[in-house]
């Protein structure tokens, strides 16, 4: 098979702009991860993309812009000449989705989450309704025509198509957080802050069902009403009573389509995980994933194109925790 892998920010993206740096090392770290894996499956000739702007990737194929090509066009040519295509990119502003529904407009096999499973998850308000239509525990997201309930303590103002911790404000109380929204309507949602550890799941995904790779903590820098993902301890936290594969299996339930790999942010309180998002592409905590259980998960993720039934559940693996480190602030 014949594969390309299109990471959006170091892989062209920015072509025509200047090259968010930070953005671009996350990005070139999950890449380098993902064709580490791929390397090592017979079968698999992969391609990749790459601002010329950035250092070469020894021993991989590569495209580059060329004369006034968008990030849009170099995918559209790099997908072409593949039998599949595996897209790395932002929700935000549609990239994600429309990346995908190219991909299947041009007969192509997507490795992926399905375009209508990337639209709804990257809205955070429609995520948050879907869930708590199947009974999933996530935290109460309001838009600018909602009524904010005044509950104590901060809350959090983040763009609704927003990834990551990316234009994340933290303020001291609800009605801040309304007149947040009030400046900016269109593009802004606010959710009370949750206490807990911030902690991620890996998960396999086939469409209806999912696997549990690992559970994952997540170092956060909260400063000047900034909030910062700093660092990822992959397989750090164990799922001892089974709740977080329960969990795994009634999100892919409430979210159909969902498929390859796709992680969720989540905060562990008191009365148990409350979801705070959900990643419909390879997130940064793939990087550790070899090191922690020792697996190749873009193995799983390409063996689901010849599988007929539903993923299997086994316990994550016990393993040895990775750690990610983000050094630079993706906020600057």
């Amino acid at each position: 098979m014949n594969l390309f892998v299109f990471e959006f920010v170091s892989g062209g993206g920015f072509c025509d702009k200047p090259l968010p740096l930070a953005l671009a090392r996350e990005g070139d770290m999950m890449l380098r991860g993902l064709l580490a894996d791929l390397r090592e499956l017979p079968g698999v000739c992969t391609t990749t993309s790459r601002d010329p702007r950035l250092p070469p990737l020894p021993g991989v194929r590569a495209i580059v812009p060329g004369p006034g090509e968008d990030g849009a066009a170099l995918y559209a040519r790099g997908a072409a000449a593949a039998d599949a295509a595996w897209p790395i990119a932002p929700e935000t502003g549609g990239v994600l989705e429309a990346l995908a529904r190219e991909t299947l407009h041009m007969g192509k096999i997507l490795a992926g989450c399905s375009p209508d499973a990337i639209r709804l998850t990257t809205s955070k308000r429609s995520t948050a309704c879907a869930l708590r239509a199947w009974g999933v525990p996530c935290v109460p997201t309001f838009a600018h025509d909602d009524v904010l309930p005044p509950l104590p303590g901060p809350w959090v103002v983040k763009p609704d198509d927003g990834a990551g911790c990316d234009r994340v404000i933290l303020v001291p109380d609800w009605r801040a957080a309304r007149d947040r929204l009030a400046a900016d309507p269109r593009e802004l949602v606010a959710q009370p802050w949750i206490d807990g550890p911030a902690l991620s799941l890996s998960l396999l995904c086939d469409g209806r069902g999912a696997r549990l790779l690992s559970c994952n903590r997540q170092h956060v820098r909260v400063a000047g009403g900034r909030v910062t993902l700093e660092a990822i301890g992959v397989n750090a936290v164990a799922d001892r009573n089974g709740q977080l594969a329960q969990l795994a299996g009634r999100i892919a339930a409430a979210l159909p389509g969902l498929w390859g790999y796709v992680g969720v942010d989540f905060v562990l309180t008191s009365q148990g995980p409350v979801v705070l998002e959900i990643n419909p592409r390879l997130t940064t905590s793939y990087c550790g994933l070899r090191q922690a259980l020792g697996i190749n998960a873009a193995a799983l993720v390409l063996g689901l194109l010849e599988a007929d039934s539903a993923v299997s559940s086994p316990p994550p693996a016990a393993g040895t925790p990775a750690f990610v480190s983000l050094a630079l602030d993706r906020g600057d």
